[in-house]
């Protein structure tokens, strides 16, 4: 079994550009130190006048989930370099579970 946990926010190009900088060189080494910690994506796009971005990391179980959250796995875990960088951000995270992983599964 693997879990998504999922995120979204809001930038300025540049903000977007400096978040994934933040995501790159703070938020991905810190996961990766994580036991159960099984992957993570930064989805960009952009628009007219600002750029959507949705963070999806990807977990073994709840536990390994709570070890980076906390107890309660829906509150948004957002550094202040990133608040800092960004618009808008939620203050909660989705989590579900992955039904089918074709980057892992046997050919």
């Amino acid at each position: 079994m693997m879990i998504a946990r999922v995120w979204r926010a809001t930038a300025t190009a540049e903000g977007a550009d400096a978040y994934r900088e933040h995501f790159t060189t703070s938020v991905l080494p810190t996961l990766r130190r994580l036991d159960g910690h099984r992957g993570a994506y930064l989805f960009r796009l952009d628009g007219d006048d600002r750029v959507e971005l949705e963070v999806m990391t990807l977990w073994e179980s709840a536990e390994a989930i709570r070890a980076f959250a906390g107890n309660d796995m829906t509150t948004a875990v957002v550094e202040p370099e990133a608040r800092a960088v960004l618009l808008t951000y939620d203050k909660t995270v989705s989590h579900r579970t992955v039904v089918v992983d074709t980057l892992n599964a046997p050919a």
